[in-house]
């Protein structure tokens, strides 16, 4: 089967997904991931908790979930200490992709 593109969506294991947004306590997070040969190649989140200390949490938890996505290629990461709440938000919202995924 060939590669699907993001909007095929569905068993091919490769393109660029987007997750649904999670929302959380301090605002939604929702992740974008792209896929290659059925590995997460990269993970950005597009949406993260913002103002007041958020845009610290989100400064410092994001780069950080966006590593470990990568690195697990799972959704089954652990969460940023003082970040709960947006790092479950971005393992929900990761796990949305890999479903669209087929993975």
């Amino acid at each position: 089967m060939a590669a699907q593109s993001p909007q095929g969506g569905r068993g091919a294991g490769a393109g660029t997904l987007t997750g649904d947004a999670a929302q959380t306590q301090y605002g939604p997070v929702q992740v974008r991931v792209t896929v290659s040969g059925g590995r997460i190649t990269g993970a950005e989140a597009l949406q993260a908790p913002r103002g007041g200390r958020s845009d610290q949490v989100t400064a410092d938890a994001v780069p950080r979930l966006n590593r470990a996505a990568v690195t697990a290629g799972t959704a089954d990461i652990d969460a940023v200490s003082g970040a709960t709440y947006t790092s479950a938000g971005y393992k929900q919202s990761l796990q949305s992709a890999l479903d669209r995924a087929g993975g």
